[in-house]
């Protein structure tokens, strides 16, 4: 027991706050992901491994038979999938090499990428979020690939998130990489966390969005976007 309680305070979680403590106060601190000083001192194969075991262990608490054909192989496979997969996106080392190239065309209206479908988990329950992002950013002289926007999009998404976090990564990632502010943002997801448990609801969505510079400022701007979603204003 005493073991368990070292690795949990290690790991910064208090002992003395208990889930019911928390309760539904679901609130994100920060526009960073939360992550330990301490994070990628483990390397993946060692975190599987201990992920495996772990969630063996949730798997037999649950009363599940783990000599099952079907199961004996799920605790390697969801620690597999949780490091190299869902949660790469926690690595800076997966962070996608956005290369700048020099706008050759003079284009000078806005850009925009929509209905790039992304799948995160929700930081509070670990369930999936999924659903499109939209983005648009005006040049100021250099573009990247268009797939880097899928690929950024997606570096964000695969980590534990909150939408609001998930919606100002992206944009702030955009504007850094861009070397523009010109940038807006439009995430519309659904939340297995409110349709699959809690209230059930199979029926709404969430949206949030990122408005930096022009898109900010310029209400023409941000209605044009918006005209091309086909999205109300």
């Amino acid at each position: 027991m005493k073991q368990k309680e070292t690795l949990l305070n290690s790991a910064g979680i208090d002992l003395n706050q208990t889930i019911e403590e928390l309760g539904d106060e679901h609130m994100a601190s920060s526009h960073d992901t939360p992550l330990r000083e301490d994070a990628f001192e483990m390397d993946d194969d060692l975190k599987m491994e201990l992920i495996e075991k772990h969630f063996k262990e949730i798997m037999y608490i649950l009363g599940l038979d783990l000599t099952d054909d079907s199961l004996k192989g799920t605790p390697k496979r969801v620690a597999k999938m949780f490091v190299k997969e869902v949660f790469s996106g926690l690595d800076p080392r997966n962070k996608p090499d956005a290369k700048l190239f020099e706008n050759k065309f003079r284009y000078s209206e806005m850009l925009v990428e929509k209905d790039i479908t992304f799948y995160s988990h929700c930081e509070h329950h670990f369930v999936p979020i999924y659903g499109k992002a939209h983005v648009a950013y005006i040049s100021n002289g250099h573009v990247i690939g268009l797939s880097k926007i899928n690929r950024i999009v997606q570096y964000y998404a695969k980590r534990p998130q909150v939408q609001e976090r998930l919606t100002v990564q992206i944009g702030n990632e955009l504007k850094a990489a861009l070397g523009t502010e010109d940038v807006a943002v439009i995430l519309d997801a659904d939340h297995m966390c409110v349709s699959s448990r809690g209230v059930r609801d199979t029926s709404s969505s969430t949206v949030t969005s990122f408005y930096s510079g022009q898109f900010e400022h310029s209400a023409q701007k941000r209605n044009e976007f918006l005209k091309y979603l086909e999205l109300p204003r």
